[in-house]
């Protein structure tokens, strides 16, 4: 078969598309399905035509890459993709958690990237920057107005290329120059823990990469030792990873040959059941898992396993339904991320939100009701219900009308506030990571707000004060005591966390976490 042909078989599908569009100008010639080696023909000779004929002029590559992506966005899987280098590499460094640069977190503040804090152990840890650190130079050149891709690809580099910057730092008289060298840098699946209040341990888990289960145990394992009783697994906004990584994860709170999850694909090497096959780390612990719209992938391979093996109680909003999995295929140029196979959990329930779907081949959406160990209700089909539902997403009318006041100038408000929170750093005025927002303290940042050109009524910045408060309590923690005094200050003000806590509260066996709750519903 010719080279054209070959890649004739790749972009067949956008030009049958077409075909089928203009089915009116071609209906005679084309009434019954032709062999595939006449496709193939008529997709040559629509491109020669094309090449030929078409008003403007269109490289055949570029025709080739455009025939490629009609294909596969005809088979209406949005989690089957082309990946170019640049994205082929981002989701590498995704699932190895591994990439190489500066090793610290951005964002933009006033147009300028700002350090939000140092990844431990970083290159940028070891240079000495800190939160608040205004980058105004990068290599020499002014950053002002940089977007966060521009920042990102500055940052990165080579293990042991230098990298030179001038630091804004907060207080400091004048502008600082650092030096750090680029490493090898590991971004973390565990983003943070706490031992609550009545001995709860709290493990933030936000990606399922190569040493996600190496982490959570250790994570599990240092919460024990310093007298946790029962546990908070937080997968609310994990978008998943690596499907082995979720099993893995599964295992450490499952008993022996209980299953995990089975895939099921075309082939013998997509298809498989995955079991349990060692004894649970932890027996004795309750567990509540907190799970969102956000939770996907593998983060609902645990979760539902959890949940139809009664291990763990579900706590939270619906999940996100990606219920497949996918296998990456170098190409000549990037990777294929390609759609294999389709997960069940250990009660043999679907939780794909496959809506809007085009294949004719695809088992029918489920909705069926399942049973877990212990006979509680679950369903399939739209991602996993909680066992108990939590998490309002609505806004306040307080909030919706600042929303409104903001248009479209958000990050300027945002800005305003962090350049309040600046200004308290290193007064004394703030004394514990715990203080409370007064009054005082955000009629003083309303001075900031007015100061950047916003002049909506003050009483609407004043019905948004509880989100006020905790803005700008965030931000003068992050900057007066360091990124886990802003993680534990955001621990206490979430209202999911408290809930799962006060469920666990006085519970001594896994088995009791469900007293009082009822069987999973639909929302």
């Amino acid at each position: 078969m010719s080279s054209s042909r070959s890649r004739a078989v790749v972009a067949l599908g956008i030009l049958s598309g077409a075909l089928i569009s203009g089915g009116w100008l071609l209906g005679r010639g084309f009434s019954n399905p032709a062999p595939n080696v006449q496709r193939e023909r008529l997709f040559d000779n629509v491109l020669m035509h094309i090449q030929r004929h078409y008003l403007d002029s269109i490289p055949t590559g570029a025709l080739f890459e455009k025939a490629m992506n009609g294909l596969l966005e005809e088979l209406g899987d949005p989690n089957t993709v082309y990946l170019p280098p640049d994205r082929l590499k981002r989701l590498t460094e995704t699932t190895t958690g591994l990439y190489t640069g500066a090793g610290v977190r951005v964002d933009a503040r006033d147009g300028v990237p700002t350090v939000i804090a140092p990844l431990p152990g970083g290159p940028a840890e070891r240079a000495g920057l800190l939160s608040g650190d205004r980058l105004i130079e990068i290599d020499g050149r002014n950053t002002k107005g940089w977007t966060d891709d521009e920042t990102r690809i500055a940052l990165r580099g080579a293990v042991g290329t230098r990298l030179g910057l001038l630091v804004d730092r907060p207080g400091s008289a004048k502008p600082l120059s650092v030096v750090l060298v680029r490493g090898e840098v590991h971004r973390q699946a565990v983003r943070r823990t706490a031992l609550l209040a009545g001995a709860v341990g709290y493990v933030d888990l936000k990606i399922f990469s190569d040493s996600t289960e190496r982490e959570l145990l250790r994570a599990v394992d240092s919460l024990s030792r310093i007298g946790m009783r029962s546990l908070v697994l937080d997968l609310r906004g994990n978008p998943g990873g690596l499907v082995t990584q979720g099993v893995a994860v599964a295992d450490l709170f499952l008993d022996p040959q209980q299953k995990i999850v089975r895939l099921k694909g075309r082939t013998d090497e997509t298809t498989r059941t995955w079991s349990d096959t060692a004894a649970q780390r932890w027996p004795d612990l309750p567990i509540v898992v907190l799970v969102d719209e956000g939770s996907a992938s593998a983060a609902e391979l645990v979760a539902g396993a959890l949940q139809d093996h009664d291990r763990a109680l579900l706590l939270g909003r619906t999940t996100y339904g990606k219920g497949s999995a996918q296998a990456v295929f170098q190409t000549a140029v990037g990777g294929l991320k390609l759609t294999t196979a389709r997960w069940y959990s250990p009660s043999g329930r679907s939780i794909d939100r496959i809506a809007g779907r085009r294949t004719d081949t695809q088992v029918d959406h489920d909705e069926a009701a399942y049973r877990t160990d212990a006979g509680r209700t679950v369903f399939g089909g739209g991602g996993i219900a909680p066992d108990v539902i939590a998490g309002d997403t609505a806004r306040t009318s307080g909030e919706l009308e600042l929303q409104r006041a903001l248009g479209e100038r958000v990050t300027e408000f945002r800005d305003a506030l962090t350049a309040y929170a600046v200004s308290v750093r290193g007064t004394g005025r703030v004394a514990s990571p715990d203080f409370t927002v007064t009054s005082s303290m955000r009629d003083a940042a309303w001075q900031f707000v007015r100061s950047r050109g916003f002049t909506f009524d003050r009483g609407i910045y004043d019905r948004a004060a509880t989100l006020v408060s905790i803005v700008i309590g965030r931000e003068v923690a992050r900057l007066e005591f360091g990124s886990l005094a802003e993680a534990r200050r955001a621990i206490n003000e979430d209202d999911v966390i408290q809930r799962a806590a006060t469920i666990l509260s006085g519970v001594r066996l896994p088995r009791d976490v469900f007293a009082g709750t009822v069987a999973s519903t639909r929302e």
